[in-house]
């Protein structure tokens, strides 16, 4: 019999219901652009405003999620992996039983994933300290795909350590200041310092010849890519990575500019530990013990006098990625789209990162399917989007913008985007100028989910001093083609800043259930 709070126990729907609010709040303003005017009555509506009528279609709701949810996180579902496929066939599935058009897309990218990895400590006559784990301790039975950075090339190193804090420059400028050298040795950081790509390569241009990321002290290890240069498929820079397409070589400045030039992998606070805490040199500064709790540590930051024998090996393929459609023809202006997308690919479970983004889409399409069967349709074309090998960067939904580039510069009127949909408390949001008001007009009508005679606008504006809309200049999510590349107005919401199980094991359905929305439970109860 499974403990109750595994993976396979029943789930308990209220507790999900939050999964619902970015979404709804995505159609609330897919909605309003769509109507620019009240619509008139048509069959089965009675003159209901399309907003009103899809958030009247609460019932039910939280269960769909929840059942929605936990089949999506049942088992590691990395894109290009054989654990993939289910979770697509369920997407699909979902889409026609909401009785919606579907269409899917297939790509060819290259992909990369761990072959082997070692790590040990030397003394400094080469005699061996100590074997080190490059397991994640909070995967115990090694079920999701074991931790690693993809397109990080493969190599060996037997060199000294140096600890290099978050691996900011400001911590490398410290470095130099105690004269401190990275050149010809292993870079061990905390992961904080920004994109683990960035950390890798201001360690590559000190001349360092591998890097190693610390997890947290919860045992959660964060896997991800460390590609530079921008979303995309990394051999078809600009066109779509499609059965036939034009392939870049390895050898070919705008392939070798996208990939880091020194191995690098992460690993668990503990494993960092071992190796921190056995090097001499300048002594930490106080506020860097903090980072890998050192407190007390009398240590310093190295090099030396120790050795890491590190090896990684990469397995890079190309592999079969699918993009999945569904479609709702708009009634007056069918060539004018407004796309809603979310991709379903994850590092190990997914609960947060993708797919509770990936549930309330799903029940998007539910409740768009029983709209048009009451004779609902939208003025324009309504595009749900379920993409693939996100967690690669952005390939699916990239490859689908260049390969339909001119279409959607001229049809898109905008792109919603949610991902990681419920990580915490307080809405955070960012937009494209365009919809700043849509959007502030939207949190006005949606009560928030926590507090109890509020809408969300009033809780948005109290947790951040007014209304705080980030500019989407970042490029970590599906919404960078469609910005970037074909400049369609962008909305990307979520919920809680920051979750500590990011690309970790502990990214599961046990932590939604247990703990992604306690508030709201109190919330649906006192109604």
């Amino acid at each position: 019999m499974p403990h109750p709070s595994s993976p396979t126990s029943p789930p308990r729907p209220l507790r999900l219901a939050r999964l619902l609010l970015p979404f709804g709040l995505l159609l609330l303003v897919s909605l309003l652009v769509l109507h620019g005017r009240p619509p008139g009555t048509r069959p089965g509506q009675s003159g209901t405003d399309p907003a009103k009528l899809f958030l009247s279609l609460s019932p039910g709701a939280n269960a769909s999620i929840a059942a929605d949810l936990r089949a999506l996180t049942s088992g590691p579902h990395l894109a290009g992996t054989a654990g993939a496929a289910g979770v697509s066939a369920h997407v699909l599935s979902r889409f026609r039983a909401a009785g919606l058009r579907t269409l899917t897309r297939e790509y060819a990218p290259l992909l990369s994933y761990r072959a082997h990895a070692s790590l040990a400590l030397l003394a400094a006559d080469w005699s061996l300290l100590a074997h080190l784990s490059t397991d994640e301790p909070a995967d115990p039975g090694r079920r999701v795909v074991r931790p690693y950075h993809a397109y990080a090339p493969s190599g060996a190193a037997v060199a000294e350590a140096v600890f290099v804090n978050l691996g900011r420059e400001e911590d490398l400028v410290a470095l130099d200041r105690l004269g401190v050298s990275l050149r010809g040795r292993v870079a061990v950081a905390v992961r904080g310092g920004g994109y683990r790509g960035g950390v890798v390569a201001r360690a590559a241009g000190r001349g360092a010849v591998a890097v190693l990321i610390a997890g947290r002290a919860d045992g959660g290890v964060e896997r991800g890519t460390a590609l530079l240069g921008g979303p995309g498929d990394p051999l078809t820079p600009g066109w779509a990575a499609t059965d036939g397409a034009e392939r870049l070589g390895f050898d070919h400045e705008a392939v070798r500019r996208r990939f880091p030039t020194i191995p690098s992998m992460p690993v668990s606070a503990d494993t960092a530990s071992v190796i921190v805490r056995s090097l001499g040199g300048p002594a930490l500064p106080p506020e860097w013990r903090a980072e890998l709790g050192l407190e007390g540590h009398a240590g310093g930051i190295g090099p030396g006098p120790t050795l890491v024998n590190f090896t990684y090996q990469e397995d890079r393929k190309m592999a079969t990625i699918k993009d999945i459609f569904a479609v709702i023809k708009g009634r007056e202006e069918p060539d004018r789209y407004v796309i809603l997308g979310n991709h379903r690919d994850a590092w190990t479970y997914g609960a947060v990162d993708p797919n509770s983004g990936t549930a309330a889409l799903l029940n998007v399409a539910r409740r768009l399917g029983i709209m048009l069967q009451s004779g609902w349709t939208p003025r324009r074309t309504i595009i749900l989007c379920s993409w693939d090998a996100e967690e690669f960067g952005m390939i699916g939904s990239t490859e689908w913008v260049e390969e339909n580039l001119g279409d959607l510069q001229s049809k898109a009127v905008a792109y919603l985007n949610v991902d990681c949909a419920v990580q915490g408390m307080g809405l955070f949001a960012g937009s494209t100028p365009q919809l700043d008001k849509l959007l502030i007009d939207v949190t006005r009508q949606v009560k928030d989910p926590d507090v109890e005679g509020k809408t969300v606008h009033d809780t948005w504006s109290t947790m951040n001093g007014g209304i705080n809309i980030e500019r989407l200049a970042r490029t970590d999510s599906d919404f960078a083609p469609f910005l970037h590349h074909a400049g369609i107005p962008c909305v990307d919401l979520y919920y809680g800043k920051e979750f500590p199980g990011y690309h970790t094991a502990l990214d599961s359905y046990i932590w939604m259930e247990n703990h992604g929305d306690p508030l709201f439970l109190r919330h649906l109860a006192s109604k």
